[in-house]
């Protein structure tokens, strides 16, 4: 076997380029560097003068948390897959010889931008590239909400009933380690799927119930490109419909209609759009004991042809990215969606980009 040497190197990166490498296309279509000063801001790095081996480029850092939710990726796979692969070592800038972040660095990268609470400032940054770019939110916008799945947690009736309350389980406040390991944001809730036909061809009356336990994703999409521009992360069990009230509508959309299903139909939300603009496109629920009027189920299956749109996003999260929660709490899952919200339109762009450079 022969010693590789640098245009070998060269020769398969160029082959890399040529199978499409997507990170390649990332590096091209989106600046990095203008989430440094939101990285900067939010790390407060202290001063070199200290001594100590210097912190990685954040820059850097936050590119790998793009390919860790790009690909579904614990700290410990990431770490060995930046050493293995060479289009993760292009994307990132870093040559053979370079030194690669462990996996430990990266987890203290990430869980110091979720104690910073900065995934709001670096999703609102790049929201602003996007308008930059001339996708403004456009033709009203569609809201849903999807459960995200997190590690089951096995507990007693009375610790949930004191997990419910807003209460530290007594059994758990002495021991830190056990305290650590336990999701007290996290709830159960039942997911409802289509039930299948029987074996002699008639259908169950009923969906079938499937308890769920972890969070729930809402997001509010714009229907022209669609992009997501609001988005929201609560427990499993949280009432869809009264998100709406809660900085889910984009008042910088160019059109004043709102999409959504009849979980965010109540007097409520329909009084508080009115009062701020928006018209009403939400789909209306059956009379309670009566047929649905003919007329309402015309009105509902046109709005679904528009509300689908945002299935479509929650599809390309759970199949391309696998969205999963895979650590404790709230305030990292909110880290864990919003991330990967951004790579959603990261994603997004690069495609609309394409698409426009082809035409």
């Amino acid at each position: 076997m022969k010693q590789p040497g640098f245009f070998d190197v060269e020769e398969r990166l160029a082959r890399l380029s040529g199978l499409g490498d997507q990170l390649e296309a990332f590096s091209r279509t989106v600046d990095f560097e203008v989430f440094r000063p939101d990285l900067e801001l939010a790390l407060a790095y202290s001063d070199r003068i200290k001594g100590g081996r210097p912190p990685f480029d954040p820059v850097l850092m936050f590119k790998i948390l793009v390919i860790q939710t790009l690909n579904n990726l614990s700290d410990e796979r990431t770490e060995y897959l930046i050493n293995d692969r060479l289009s993760f070592m292009r994307f990132l800038g870093l040559g053979l010889s370079d030194r690669v972040p462990d996996a430990k660095t990266v987890w203290l990268f990430r869980e110091r931008l979720t104690q910073a609470g900065a995934i709001e400032g670096l999703f609102n940054r790049f929201d602003t590239i996007l308008r930059s770019a001339g996708y403004l939110p456009m033709s009203g916008q569609i809201l849903d909400a999807t459960l995200v799945a997190a590690p089951k947690q096995r507990n007693s009736n009375a610790e949930k009933a004191d997990l419910r309350a807003g209460r530290i389980p007594e059994d758990w406040q002495d021991k830190p380690a056990k305290l650590s390991h336990k999701d007290r944001h996290a709830r159960w809730t039942l997911k409802f799927t289509k039930a299948k036909r029987q074996d002699d061809g008639t259908m169950p009356s009923s969906d079938l119930p499937i308890p769920f336990f972890g969070y729930k994703s809402h997001i509010s999409i714009d229907r022209k490109y669609p992009f997501i521009r609001k988005w929201k992360t609560t427990h499993a069990a949280a009432s869809d419909g009264a998100r709406l009230r809660e900085g889910l509508l984009d008042k910088t959309n160019t059109a004043s209609s709102v999409w959504a299903d009849t979980a965010y139909r109540s007097k409520a939300n329909e009084d508080f759009m009115d009062k701020e603009g928006f018209v009403s496109k939400v789909h209306r629920k059956k009379p309670h004991l009566k047929p649905m009027p003919r007329h309402i189920q015309k009105s509902n299956a046109g709005k679904s042809v528009i509300r689908s749109r945002v299935e479509h996003v929650f599809a390309d999260q759970k199949s391309q990215t696998g969205l999963f929660i895979r650590t404790v709490g709230i305030t990292r899952a909110v880290m864990r969606i919003g991330l990967a919200n951004i790579v959603y339109n990261m994603r997004r762009f690069l495609f609309l980009e394409r698409m426009n450079a082809s035409a």
